[in-house]
């Protein structure tokens, strides 16, 4: 019963770490598709669409603080010159994509 209950645990940790591993593979996919024409592959900003609409770097210190909910928000609704992604992208992808951001400000 015991070695059950181990196998129980190590398999479920190995789940949540594949679960975790293909979010991010996905957020990335999604970013590359839809976010880094303007965002960049970094994040910084520094790619001609991005200095035309003055993409914020990811790096900024408003941004690293921002809250995930705010970055969610910003993406549905569209902030500054960046159009909304409600309806383009599902709620997952915009999740996906804010988990993401978040390896490109480290």
């Amino acid at each position: 019963m015991r070695n059950r209950t181990i196998a129980a645990v190590i398999c479920a940790m190995a789940l949540s770490t594949a679960a975790s591993v293909l979010a991010q593979d996905s957020g990335a996919a999604t970013y590359k598709s839809k976010c880094a024409m303007c965002h960049g592959a970094d994040g910084l900003g520094a790619t001609p669409a991005g200095k035309a609409m003055k993409a914020i770097p990811f790096n900024s210190p408003d941004l690293v603080k921002a809250t995930d909910a705010d970055l969610v928000s910003a993406t549905k609704n569209g902030k500054g010159k960046m159009p909304a992604y409600a309806g383009k992208l599902s709620d997952a992808q915009i999740t996906e994509v804010v988990s993401y951001i978040r390896t490109l400000q480290k």
